[in-house]
Parts: C-alpha cells; structure tokens; sequence
C-alpha cells in the first residue's frame, strides 16, 4: 500500500506566469482570443455625379469620391481581397438637392444609378448595401422634412420623413441593394422601412439599423465627404453621448420592428456601449469607426507620434473585441491587405 503524501510546507506554491503564453508570434496567434478576418469588414464609399475622375476627400486621406467607373474598379479591388459587403452613399449635385430629399428615391439620382451599376457588375458576390438616410439629398441637410412646430421653431417631422424614408429604400431594392441601412434615427423608421420592401415584394432584402446614433463631434470628415449643406447640428434627433440605457431601448425598439442587424455609431469613443449591445442583441452587430476617428489616426500617424498600420490593426480588432461583428472602416482595404499578407 502506497502511503499517502502531502505537499511539504516547504515546497513554495507554484507561481501563475501569464507571459508564458505572449512569448513567441505562434504562441499568441495559438491564444488569441478574439481573430479579425476580412469577412468582419464593410467598405464605406462615396459616389458622386457631376465627376469626370475620382476626387479625393482632404480629411479622409486615400479616401475619394467616385465616379461610377471608378467606383467599380474600387469594389472590384475590395472584392478580390474578400472584403464581403461596401456601403454606398450618394452624393448628389446641389441643383438636385430640395427639401424633401426627392433625388434619393429617383431612378436616375446618383445613388441609385451606382447600386444598379455594382449589382449588374458584381450580382451576389458582393453584398451591396445603401445608405438610407435624407441628409445627402436635402437642401438644408437634415435627415428628415422639416417643419414649424406651434411654437414657430423648426423641427424634424418625424412621420412625414418615414414615408420619404419608405420610397427611398424601395428605390434602393429596386436599384439592387442587398441591404439597405437607415441612420436617421427617426422613431419607427425600421417598421415602416420592412414594411414598404414587403409590400414592394422585397422581403429578402435586410436592414441594417443605425439603432445607436450618437451625435458625436467626430463626424466632420464625413461632412466634407458627402457635401453636407446642413447648418446646426441633430442633437434632437440623434442620441446625446451621454446616455447609455437609451441606446439598449433604440436596439430594442429596431429588433422588434424587424432589424434584421444593429448598430452602433460612433465605434472607438462608445465601446461599452458596443459590448453592452453585443451582450443582448439577438442579431447581428455592428460599429462604425468614422470618418473622424480614421481621419485622428491618420493625423497623428503623419506627425509621426503613432504607427499607422499599428494603430489601424489595433483600433479595429478592438471594435470586433468588443462585441462588434460587422466593422465598418474606411481602412478596411488597407486592413485586408495587412490580414492576407499582401
């Protein structure tokens, strides 16, 4: 019979070394706990009419607005590196512009002339989604119609702009969006938005809901990259970066009226909301790294104070850690590029 033995209380505990698991490239590839691939990425792209070559955006380098040649060489580059889905915004000329927003629903308007263009050209090889908001479109460059409330101040109307919401995403099924993506955060959007593609015959077509839309300080590039004629801001509409719990009450409201993805916007300043939507979403989700936020990194990377394809890499794989599915990035070529080794 083997006699028992105890630990001497000499023998010292064994002692936890983490690093043991950072020490060597095939070591920390084997632990990683969260791995970026380039079907986490969306492409956000601009077309514009009036173009004769692409034109680059000062703010967003390496980004440009497209003509629609030039658009389907750029998707065509994206696609070959595996990049799944572009989002397309249409930027229309100013003489097109009113204050219902009726270019975006036309045949012939800008946007709808490059989603018709990248469906003939790519079919289903790549998921082709829309923007699917007024702001480009408007004179005044809200996301909505506007009116006089009783008191003389001029609001968004909220149900009047879910009508032209309605047009505008049949218009884009029609065009030959895979995926149509409201963001102007108007109440109910979602419902009216499924309901006009079912009736329209569109019920394969998905939604990606702007469900947390914060009005953030970061989206200035953006605004030079779309031509915004907006004048004040959208703070009645878009959410205040202060709160947390509304944005678990807009994901709700757009799940139950039949999102078929959320997300949230901005991504690097709304982490915890990213983890929070993440934690409870039944659906897919999704962050939007914006303009600013890729504009602030290029910034700092030409000063030299950061590594640029560093910061790119990390910036990104934390959205994804954080609960993020989809990302949308303006580096997501450069990104797929770094992932394939290219």
């Amino acid at each position: 019979m083997t006699e028992s033995r105890t630990p001497s209380a000499d023998v010292p505990a064994p002692i936890r070394r983490p690093r043991r698991l950072r020490s060597s490239p095939v070591m920390r590839r084997m632990t990683a706990e969260t791995s970026l691939t380039v079907d986490d990425l969306i492409l956000p792209m601009f077309v514009a009419d009036g173009l004769d070559e692409p034109r680059p955006i000062s703010s967003l380098p390496g980004v440009s607005q497209h003509t629609e040649d030039s658009l389907v060489r750029a998707v065509e580059e994206a696609a070959e590196l595996g990049i799944p889905s572009v989002d397309l915004f249409g930027v229309p000329l100013d003489s097109d512009k009113d204050g219902e927003g009726a270019c975006s629903w036309r045949e012939d308007g800008v946007l709808n002339r490059a989603l018709a263009r990248l469906r003939r050209e790519f079919g289903d090889d790549v998921l082709i989604m829309a923007d699917t908001c007024l702001d480009e479109f408007t004179d005044h460059g809200h996301c909505g119609v506007l009116r006089r409330d009783r008191w003389g101040r001029t609001i968004v109307d909220n149900d009047a702009t879910l009508a032209n919401y309605a047009r505008m995403a049949v218009a884009q099924a029609d065009a030959g969006a895979h995926i149509v993506s409201p963001s102007g955060m108007m109440d109910g959007q979602i419902e009216a938005i499924r309901a006009a593609l079912d009736a329209a015959g569109h019920v394969d077509v998905a939604i990606m809901a702007y469900s947390a839309k914060y009005a953030s300080a970061f989206y200035g590039p953006f605004r030079e990259a779309v031509g915004s004629s907006l004048e004040g801001d959208r703070r009645t509409y878009q959410q205040d970066p202060a709160n947390r719990r509304e944005s678990l009450l807009e994901v709700e409201l757009d799940i139950a009226e039949g999102a078929d993805f959320v997300m949230v916007k901005p991504a690097m300043a709304y982490l915890d909301i990213v983890r929070e939507v993440a934690d409870m979403s039944p659906v897919p989700v999704a962050a939007y790294q914006v303009s600013g936020e890729y504009a602030m990194i290029h910034a700092a990377a030409n000063n030299g104070w950061i590594d640029l394809e560093g910061a790119m890499m990390e910036s990104v794989l934390g959205i994804h850690r954080a609960g993020a599915e989809q990302v949308l990035t303006y580096f997501a070529v450069d990104v797929a590029r770094k992932l394939r080794g290219r």
